[in-house]
C-alpha cells in the first residue's frame, strides 16, 4: 500500500487508516484479529482507535493483538482523548484530564507510546494554550510521538496550529486534523481543508463512505446486517439517507459501472486523492469489506468523473469563501 507523510513531520502512513469504532462492541477479538492481520498484510499502517470507543475496549482490544499477532513497530497507532461521558460536559481538553487519559490509554494498549495522540474535540471551557501544553508534555515526555486534532472547525484549527508554531518555548508542529469528510460530507472545504491545506497539517477523513451509504448498500432497503438496522447506529447513518443523498449515490454507481468497479472503490478513491488528505479511516466489520476496501488501492479516477462526481455533490459555498467579488 501506498504510504504517504503526515502533514509536514516524517511520519509516513498508509494511505488507507483501518478505524476501530465498533471494536469490541460488534466486532469480537477472533473478528478483529483477522481485520488486523489483513490489513498489515495488504501493507496498512495507520490504526486509529480512542480511549471512549466501547468505554476503552477498542484499545484494550487492540493492545491485546500489538506484538503478538502484528508487530508493533509495524503499526502507526492513533488514538483520541478529550471526550468524556458526562451531559453537562461532553469534552474535557484540561491539562490534568489529557494526560491522565494518555496514561491509561498506554495502559489499555500495553505499549509505552503512541504514534500519533490526537485531542477528540475542541473544548471551549478550558484555555487553548492549556490544552495545547498537554500535547506538548505528551510529546516531549515520549509518550506520544505525534500529535494531532479531531473535529475542529477552522478557525479553532487555525488558532491551534498558529499558536504551536509561533508560541514561546519549545513546541510541536500539529501533525493531522481528522474530521467527516466524503462525497455526502464536503463541509470540510469550507474552511478547514484550507487552513489545514496552508499551515501543513494533513487531513485524516472518517467515514469516509458516507457512513456506508455511499457503498450502495441502502438503495433498495436498509439491510437487517448494515448498521443502519442496528439500534444503536442507525441515528448515525439516518442523517444520509435522504433525496440529495441518493442522487450522489446514483452518480457513484454509475460511475462505478463505468469502470467496472464498486461504488466502494469509487467513493474510497474520490476522496482519497483529494488535495491534502493523507489517509481516510475506513471501519470494515468484517475482513470481506475489508478486502472490497484494500481494492480500491490500484483505482484511480479518470479525470471527467472526478469532475462528475465533483458537480453532483458540490456543496453551496458563496460569501466570503469564494467568488465574493462576483455577488
Amino acid at each position: 500500500m501506498e504510504q504517504r507523510h503526515l502533514g509536514l513531520t516524517g511520519l509516513r502512513v498508509s494511505r488507507i487508516g483501518l478505524g476501530t469504532l465498533t471494536w469490541a462492541r460488534d466486532i469480537d477479538e477472533h473478528d478483529a484479529a483477522g481485520l488486523l492481520k489483513a490489513f498489515w498484510e495488504a501493507g496498512g499502517t495507520l490504526v486509529d482507535t480512542a480511549d471512549v470507543y466501547a468505554d476503552g475496549g477498542a484499545e484494550y482490544l487492540l493492545g491485546r493483538l500489538l506484538g503478538d499477532l502484528v508487530p508493533r513497530r509495524d503499526l502507526v497507532v492513533a488514538t483520541k482523548a478529550g471526550s468524556v461521558p458526562d451531559p453537562d460536559r461532553r469534552f474535557d481538553g484540561s491539562r490534568g484530564h489529557l494526560l491522565s487519559a494518555l496514561d491509561a490509554s498506554l495502559r489499555r494498549l500495553g505499549t509505552d507510546y503512541v504514534d500519533l495522540w490526537q485531542l477528540h474535540a475542541f473544548d471551549p471551557t478550558t484555555p487553548l494554550e492549556e490544552t495545547l501544553q498537554a500535547l506538548d508534555a505528551a510529546v516531549s515526555s515520549g509518550r506520544a510521538r505525534y500529535a494531532g486534532v479531531s473535529n475542529f472547525c477552522g478557525w479553532q484549527l487555525a488558532k491551534a496550529a498558529t499558536w504551536q508554531l509561533a508560541g514561546p518555548g519549545p513546541r510541536i508542529r500539529l501533525a493531522s486534523t481528522q474530521l467527516e469528510y466524503s462525497l455526502l460530507q464536503r463541509g470540510v472545504e469550507r474552511e478547514v481543508l484550507p487552513a489545514a491545506q496552508d499551515l501543513g497539517v494533513g487531513l485524516l477523513p472518517s467515514s469516509p463512505l458516507g457512513r456506508g451509504v455511499l457503498t450502495g448498500k441502502y438503495r433498495n432497503a436498509t439491510p437487517p446486517d448494515s448498521r443502519g438496522a442496528s439500534p444503536h447506529m442507525s441515528p448515525f447513518v439516518a442523517p444520509y439517507l435522504n433525496d440529495r443523498a441518493n442522487r450522489v449515490v446514483d452518480a457513484v454507481a454509475t460511475a462505478a459501472d463505468g469502470l467496472a468497479t464498486t461504488p466502494l472503490s469509487v467513493a474510497l478513491a474520490w476522496v482519497r486523492d483529494r488535495p491534502g488528505v493523507v489517509a481516510p479511516i475506513v471501519g470494515a466489520r468484517n475482513e470481506q469489506q475489508l478486502s472490497a476496501v484494500l481494492s480500491a488501492e490500484t483505482l484511480r479516477l479518470p479525470e471527467e468523473i472526478d469532475r462528475a462526481l465533483d458537480d453532483v455533490s458540490a456543496p453551496v459555498h458563496h460569501y466570503p469563501d469564494h467568488d465574493w467579488s462576483t455577488l
